[in-house]
């Protein structure tokens, strides 16, 4: 199989469920304690191998390139007079984890539009799609272990994450599967149920996320009809290669937990997971949990 060695990212979206925060300012810059959602994605992709970032932005997008450009003279200047060359170095190391290219996303609603977009830039090779508003923190990395799936056998590449709750299957695609032998962790999907109904659900593995695709999708994107609210859906397009012979694989991510940046409330739980894992605030920051905890009980 041809070397994955692009990664698309949409950041398009106008993040209506965090107005008024998100008015001016994308949501995919929102902060995870001291790094943008997006950038955690960014990693993910760089450490997984990938040399060539592509995101998909839209209007009022501007601050996402210039998180990813390099530090402006005055504020460089600054960081050097007041001695703090760590913040320095890592800020300049932000622009220099990838290829970054930034792509204007054109056409209807939907979140097949975005990987279109990015049509010109890919070419003729296969590529990861990976969305901007959430992440797994895993390892290895949760797409570094979906190429190794895609090295193997081809086809399209889905990361699965399993739902604990049978309530929260209706939002998520699940997949009807089955187990690819000699793979404890790789499945077979035969189709995919948009949202269904708990007690209709083939399984509780959601895929989502990140996905492996060939190039042939996008000539799959133009021929599909708008969907569900009149939108162009990567799902349709999956579903009409794999009736035309393309497999389609689950990838159930090992080692990992999944963050999902979407809403407020799985957004608010985020900021506190990563809050207690960061090495300057976590010890002070499990006390201030702990005596917030307490007062609530009293």
């Amino acid at each position: 199989m041809a070397k994955i060695t692009k990664a698309l990212i949409p950041a398009a979206g106008f993040g209506t469920r965090f107005l008024p925060q998100t008015k001016a300012m994308p949501k995919e810059m929102l902060p995870i304690v001291d790094k943008p959602v997006i950038q955690y994605v960014v990693e993910e992709v760089v450490k997984s191998g990938i040399e060539t970032v592509i995101i998909v932005t839209g209007a009022n997008k501007r601050a996402i390139e210039d998180h990813f450009d390099e530090p402006n003279e005055e504020l460089e200047q600054m960081l050097i007079e007041g001695g703090k060359t760590e913040a320095l170095d890592q800020i300049k190391k932000i622009s220099h984890m990838a290829d970054f290219i930034y792509v204007r996303q054109k056409g209807p609603y939907g979140n097949g539009t975005p990987v279109l977009s990015g049509e010109p830039v890919i070419e003729n090779e296969p590529f990861a799609v990976i969305w901007g508003d959430e992440f797994i923190l895993s390892e290895p990395p949760r797409l570094k272990q979906m190429m190794e799936v895609h090295e193997k056998y081809g086809g399209i590449v889905i990361s699965g994450v399993r739902i604990e709750k049978k309530e929260d299957l209706k939002r998520y695609g699940i997949a009807d599967i089955t187990p690819v032998e000699g793979e404890e962790n790789v499945y077979k999907i035969k189709k995919i149920v948009e949202k269904p109904e708990p007690d209709e659900a083939p399984s509780n593995l959601a895929t989502h996320g990140a996905y492996i695709l060939p190039p042939e999708i996008f000539a799959a994107l133009k021929e599909v009809k708008p969907g569900k609210g009149g939108e162009i859906w990567l799902i349709d397009a999956i579903n009409l290669l794999q009736s035309r012979g393309v497999p389609v694989y689950a990838v159930e991510i090992k080692n990992g937990k999944y963050y999902d940046t979407g809403n407020k409330l799985e957004y608010m739980k985020t900021v506190v997971d990563l809050a207690l894992l960061h090495p300057e605030i976590n010890g002070e920051f499990k006390n201030f949990l702990k005596n917030l905890v307490a007062g609530l009980k009293d």
